[in-house]
């Protein structure tokens, strides 16, 4: 999180409302400025949207067989650096594993390994992004407690995408993260320098050299990606932009409550009413500190989380676009040489083979991730949604009982007339 922190628990700061007195706030209008009818209680929709998902999270579990918790991160102090190592219990009844049960203690570059693995095994599946190496948005130091506990879950959040994935959980290098007490040796097995670079080069000739026709409904697919980044980077800037304007008026109403009391000391006939009043924008002040703090914590990760996954997607597209242009110099290749066509035949075929393997994964990848990305951003959604409504149920609520407290009685009314 960005800026002034915010404690994590407000509980013993919150408004207690009567039952009756939520049924009385919605009750007092009951439709909305086009004259459609607006639901007694929107929490109850929030409620049906909230059974939907427990049902399907329980139909999850009741299938799932690989479980990976990251958790109790500690740090470590070398002569050459600093870092953070985490601790992955898995908890599996597959049987290619030799055991139900591991624990193993893992840091960055040990995720960043395995997330690179999967990349060059399966080039056109959709690999969930990690959180950046370096210092997130709005983080002062690298090692402070918040950086800490937001990179842990990302890294949690990262596993059990992985484990959840129909080829990826099945993945040599994801068994052996999960369960080799030492990495080094497995590190050392992949591919060289030198034919990284050549990985790249080619890469890059492929690029410059463009493809002759990419097949339309890949063509779709990189338009939706473009279309999806700008909407998910926008709704991420402003949504920052909307965490920052309201952590200023925090700052604002923590100066505005103060005055009102100051002046009720000097004010004897108007001093219950200004007590109230500050006693009000103190509360209205709480609520908002754990508005805001839901939004950095639940909507905000999420949406981050694909703004980066969305650079992910442009890199499955451009792979894949990189094996199809390479198919194709190779066939130009063969139909302008005679000689050795024995041997660019049998690597047209090979690539031919590579081409339609790399369609397939990511058809059927795309349509699994759409799948997820809705369901997450919903759930994003629905809670930031519920979070509001209650927010500005308890503030009205307060203000409410501001007004009810200055209401004078007609007899008492009466009196201060007769006085007069």
């Amino acid at each position: 999180m960005s800026g002034q922190s915010v404690p994590a628990d407000f509980s013993g700061n919150m408004l207690d409302l009567d039952e009756d007195d939520d049924l009385e706030v919605f009750s007092k209008n009951t439709s909305l400025a086009d004259g459609s009818p607006m639901p007694n209680s929107p929490s109850s929709m929030v409620n049906q949207y909230r059974l939907e998902e427990d049902e399907e999270e329980q139909l999850d579990a009741n299938t799932k067989d690989l479980f990976i918790d990251v958790d109790n991160p500690e740090s470590h102090v070398t002569a050459i650096e600093t870092f953070i190592m985490y601790r992955v219990l898995t908890k599996t009844t597959r049987s290619e594993f030799d055991s139900s049960e591991y624990e193993v203690r893992r840091r960055y570059q040990d995720f960043l390994w395995l997330r690179s693995r999967l990349e060059e095994n399966h080039p056109t599946l959709i690999v969930h992004p990690l959180p950046e190496k370096f210092v997130m948005k709005g983080m002062v130091e690298r090692f402070n407690d918040d950086f800490i506990e937001t990179r842990r879950k990302a890294l949690h959040r990262f596993l059990n995408k992985i484990s959840a994935h129909p080829i990826l959980s099945y993945s040599q290098h994801l068994k052996v993260f999960l369960t080799a007490q030492e990495l080094s040796s497995h590190r050392k097995q992949g591919p060289g320098f030198l034919s990284r670079m050549g990985e790249t080069v080619r890469a890059v000739a492929n690029s410059v050299r463009g493809l002759r026709s990419r097949p339309e409904e890949f063509t779709q697919m990189q338009e939706y990606v473009e279309d999806f980044s700008n909407k998910i980077c926008s709704v991420d800037k402003v949504t920052q932009r909307i965490i920052k304007e309201q952590r200023e008026y925090v700052d604002e109403l923590k100066q505005y409550s103060p005055t009102y009391t100051q002046w009720a000391g000097s004010e004897e006939e108007l001093a219950e009413s200004l007590n109230g009043v500050a006693s009000c924008v103190e509360r209205c002040s709480k609520e908002t500190e754990e508005q805001i703090y839901h939004l950095s914590e639940v909507l905000v990760p999420t949406l981050h989380e694909y703004v980066l996954c969305a650079e992910t997607l442009k890199a499955v597209m451009r792979r894949r676009d990189n094996i199809q242009a390479e198919f194709e110099a190779k066939s130009e290749a063969l139909a302008s040489r005679k000689a050795d066509q024995d041997a660019l035949q049998e690597e047209v075929d090979g690539l031919a083979d590579r081409v339609e393997l790399a369609n397939n994964a990511l058809k059927g990848d795309w349509a699994r991730w759409q799948n997820i990305m809705r369901n997450d951003l919903k759930s994003a959604f629905i809670s930031t949604a519920e979070k509001n409504m209650e927010y500005y149920e308890k503030c009205l609520a307060v203000w409410e009982s501001f007004l009810l407290s200055q209401r004078v009685d007609p007899s008492e009314q009466r009196d201060v007339e007769d006085t007069s």
